[in-house]
């Protein structure tokens, strides 16, 4: 399982930049930057629960991925050491990014 870190503040499995999700999937069948990625998996922290995360970090996280152009892709999951997953400011699992994400060819 790749190390991944997370700058998706919002997001309500974010604690202290890791994900306590457990497993994420990235999303962008046909992207070809990382732009054209995002962590399908990002929920929007709600009023209410500002300021906690539900579950607990780790620093290890399976990661789906659907971006079939990548190069750690390897049957639909990541093999990439180390995952950044960016998005600071995002609202919406759009506004996110796999930073990793690099093209096979």
């Amino acid at each position: 399982m790749p190390a991944l870190v997370c700058s998706a503040q919002n997001c309500v499995y974010n604690n202290a930049m890791y994900c306590s999700r457990g497993n994420i999937d990235v999303a962008g069948e046909e992207a070809k930057v990382c732009q054209d990625t995002c962590c399908a998996s990002f929920k929007e922290r709600e009023l209410a629960n500002l300021r906690s995360s539900v579950g607990t970090p780790t620093t290890n996280t399976e990661v789906a991925c659907e971006a079939k152009n990548c190069k750690y892709n390897e049957k639909c999951r990541c093999r990439a050491i180390h995952v950044d997953i960016s998005g600071a400011a995002a609202c919406r699992c759009e506004q996110t990014e796999c930073v990793t994400f690099t093209d096979a060819k």
